[in-house]
């Protein structure tokens, strides 16, 4: 018997999406869960060639997906960053990318009936109990099959979604600024670099990029002379976040690690030139141990709220001030190797970030029995 599973284009992603009920015919407890999902993408292989696998970061995911009707969200899910050459599954980080074809998924499968305009999902990250919500148009009450919207890094058309973070933040950590402070201090490889610490969307260390001697004036290069100090970053500000322990091993997806320069002309991944009066702040993230061609959006948001943190790295960087005033909405345009994304930031009546939104866009490629080896033979 196969696992079967559905294959969704989220944003710039390519996700996986398994119903619970179904894994659980081939994986009973969560903890067989990685060994499972390592096996159907071919992890172990740098290509991922006996797999379902993508090869690449951004193709290399997956979902579960458990209904919760009553409870406080309309679903829960697991999200698995799968290796690549590697049979580690990690299950730490989230995905903004997959939640949004998990928003689509509910509602094509009816987890979450279709209501007259839009319906809204409201999913629940297990890891870390973060809930998002994703709004999908149904007007008339019909299921969407297909539709126009796109976004920076894909020309593929998609089923719209508007895709919210809520707070509160500090999920992972406990804190948004799980050290207290807006800037820390991280030696990388003997250098000292000035670094912003946040829990939201995910943990995140954003890094100045001329510090870490990155050239945003061009997002096309591999950054090959820089991942290893970048590498070390995200290493050291785990041990920081408290993330990990001093006897644990780094881990490759959290917590993101990135680099923010001001806004500037530049050449983006496909030749482009993108002005600097597009953007607020240009941005530069590493996916696993490669550079991000677009940007994650939990990576988004991450970098939406240090922007309304006061000397924080991307609020120096957008040289704006970063309040947004008592419950007005704000908008922070990101400059990334894929272009222009836009974070929408609303506040509470207090003035403190309460939601990010970003609009994105969903597509339904197939479903399908993925001949997975037993559970017995996969932990052999």
């Amino acid at each position: 018997m196969g696992l079967k599973g559905h294959w969704y284009r989220g944003g710039t992603s390519k996700c996986w999406l398994f119903d619970a009920r179904d894994v659980a015919l081939h994986a009973p407890t969560r903890e067989e869960i990685p060994a499972l999902l390592s096996a159907a993408f071919g992890a172990a292989d740098a290509r991922q060639l006996d797999g379902v696998g993508g090869g690449t970061s951004t193709t290399s995911k997956a979902a579960v997906i458990w209904a919760t009707p009553g409870a406080e969200a309309d679903l829960d899910y697991l999200f698995a960053q799968v290796g690549i050459g590697d049979p580690t599954v990690e299950l730490g980080s989230n995905c903004g990318n997959c939640a949004t074809a998990i928003a689509l998924f509910a509602v094509q499968t009816g987890i979450v009936p279709a209501r007259d305009g839009m319906t809204k999902v409201r999913m629940r990250h297990v890891t870390s109990g973060a809930v998002l919500s994703g709004s999908v148009p149904t007007p008339g009450g019909q299921i969407p099959k297909s539709g126009l919207a796109r976004v920076p890094g894909s020309s593929a058309a998609g089923v719209p979604v508007s895709l919210s973070f809520h707070g509160p933040w500090g999920q992972n950590t406990g804190a948004l600024l799980p050290t207290g402070n807006t800037v820390d201090q991280l030696q990388v490889n003997g250098r000292t670099l000035a670094a912003t610490m946040v829990d939201a969307g995910a943990p995140a260390v954003l890094l100045a990029a001329d510090q870490a001697g990155v050239d945003l004036s061009s997002m096309t290069d591999n950054l090959t002379a820089q991942l290893p100090d970048l590498i070390a970053a995200r290493a050291s500000a785990g041990l920081i976040m408290g993330l990990r322990k001093p006897e644990d091993p780094p881990q490759n997806a959290v917590p993101k690690v990135g680099v923010v320069a001001p806004a500037g002309d530049y050449i983006a991944a496909d030749g482009t030139t993108i002005t600097a009066g597009s953007h607020d702040v240009r941005v530069r993230m590493l996916s696993m141990l490669a550079p991000h061609p677009a940007i994650g959006l939990t990576s988004a948001v991450a970098v939406a709220l240090a922007s309304s943190l006061q000397s924080s790295v991307v609020a120096t960087a957008a040289g704006q001030s970063p309040s947004t005033g008592t419950g007005t909405p704000r908008l922070l345009r990101v400059g990334t190797p894929a272009g222009v994304i836009t974070a929408e930031i609303i506040t509470d009546d207090t003035g403190a970030v309460s939601e990010v939104a970003l609009h994105r866009a969903a597509r339904h490629i197939a479903t399908a029995d993925i001949d997975v080896a037993p559970a017995a033979e996969l932990s052999a």
